[in-house]
């Protein structure tokens, strides 16, 4: 079977490189599938993860816009369009200056996966650009995505593919995008999801990924006769998903002790109550300013240049970033007796990590399952976008918490190993690969 593996890989990787981030999603993904095919012929006769891994169609574009010194300048510009054997491709914008071709074909074929095991009918995209909001006026931004979608427009559209928001992208940059396609198309559609609930927006959905990974780490913790209530919990970030982690884990009895951003965390063995947590939504979301503030506010430790997982704990949240969990701080975290891992970044542990955890035997939760809940509100803000209607929290949550069920099922079903371990990587890969690859088969070779 390794033989397998590496004879796949080895051809993914002589079509595919210089493009780490993706090879390495591909190898985590292939490490579960391959031999789940050999179980299942049709689905190998057929090429059916030969054809996933490659994308339907990769778009890269110049944008060219104008500062507030009105000097000339230029970025790239992208869409990955990934598979749509179930649905328009759907999946985040990011604007970071890391955006690069590797990283956001990791994301789309992490994204088809992930949509896949909603249960919604989404197929898998990702995009972006190197542009970095960070410092740049709002003027500024506006020109920027007005001449991003000025190109993207093109590519997408209510049943074609629905853009959302990622890292760098939020209401203000939706806002800014939604304007222009509008203006250009002449025509009010759902052709983007993160919207403001006044102009076509879902309520829940800014909660929406924090609070589906805390949902589906209470569900494993289930299995063994555990809550979160008591527990001491690590959360890496301190953007919007580690803020509605933290919401998440307060109503649920747990005590956070850590965020982070990219200068470092912060450790407040206190706790960050509800108090402190609406201090961090002002600092991040309106004053965007740096965590350390945190630190000297309240009178606790700011480490810097450093992540939390040294820090004892019951339960993790890594929430930042990509490969930002490795394999010594894995086995950091197991030894001062941390049970379970749940990710709300996208592969934010490295595949050493992720070994460890899994010989270590405890609950590990990769992020095309845990971190699901973000995409899914956005499939419930699309059906509320075509249904001319919208639905109150109450609906909207207790869907988003049927969904995250429904997907901790699946798992549990194709990741049960005969010693009784949950293995959550294998059940989420295998368990969303069956829902796309049947559809590719029933579709054709196309």
């Amino acid at each position: 079977m390794d033989a397998l593996v590496k004879e796949f890989l080895e051809k993914v990787t002589l079509r595919n490189p210089h493009e780490p981030e993706f090879l390495q999603a591909v190898q985590e993904v292939a490490e579960t599938i391959i031999p789940y095919l050999e179980e299942n012929p049709k689905y190998k006769k057929a090429k059916i993860l030969d054809r996933m891994v490659e994308p339907e169609r990769v778009l890269m574009f110049r944008v060219p816009w104008l500062n507030d010194r009105n000097e000339v300048e230029v970025n790239r510009g992208f869409r990955v369009q990934m598979n749509s054997a179930i649905g328009p491709y759907k999946g985040g914008l990011r604007f970071h200056p890391s955006v690069n071709l590797s990283i956001l074909k990791f994301l789309a074929f992490e994204q088809v996966l992930k949509n896949s095991l909603t249960g919604l009918p989404m197929g898998g995209g990702k995009g972006g650009s190197d542009f970095d909001p960070k410092g740049k006026s709002d003027g500024e931004i506006m020109k920027f995505c007005q001449s991003f979608m000025t190109e993207l427009y093109r590519h997408v559209g209510a049943d074609i593919d629905v853009p959302a928001g990622d890292i760098g992208v939020g209401s203000r940059e939706v806002g800014f995008l939604f304007g222009q396609y509008k203006r250009i198309k002449g025509e009010f559609t759902g052709v983007l999801t993160g919207k403001g609930t006044s102009w076509g927006g879902s309520l829940i959905r800014p909660e929406a990924t924090g609070y589906g990974v805390v949902y589906f780490a209470e569900d494993m913790l289930q299995t063994r006769a555990e809550t979160l209530a008591g527990k001491t919990v690590v959360v890496s970030g301190s953007g919007n998903v580690a803020q509605y982690t933290v919401e998440r884990c307060l109503q649920a009895g747990a005590k956070v002790v850590t965020l982070s951003d990219s200068e470092g965390f912060i450790y407040d063995p206190a706790g960050i109550d509800a108090e402190k947590l609406a201090y961090v939504m002002t600092l991040k979301n309106e004053q965007r300013g740096r965590i350390r503030e945190y630190a000297e506010k309240y009178g606790c430790e700011f480490f810097a240049g450093q992540k939390p997982w040294n820090i004892k704990c019951d339960v993790a949240f890594p929430n930042a970033t990509q490969n930002e969990l490795d394999e010594e701080d894995a086995r950091t975290l197991v030894g001062n007796g941390c049970i379970c891992v749940a990710e709300g970044a996208n592969m934010p542990s490295t595949p050493e990590a992720i070994h460890v955890f899994t010989e270590a035997k405890i609950l590990y939760a990769p992020g095309k399952a845990s971190n699901a809940g973000g995409v899914a509100v956005s499939g419930l803000e699309m059906s509320q976008n075509s249904l001319r209607i919208s639905w109150n929290r109450e609906e909207v949550n207790s869907k988003l918490r049927e969904i995250m069920k429904d997907i901790h099922r699946i798992c549990v079903e194709y990741g049960t190993e005969a010693d009784g371990y949950i293995n959550y990587e294998k059940g989420a890969n295998i368990g969303g690969f069956v829902k796309v690859a049947d559809a590719m088969l029933a579709q054709g070779i196309v």
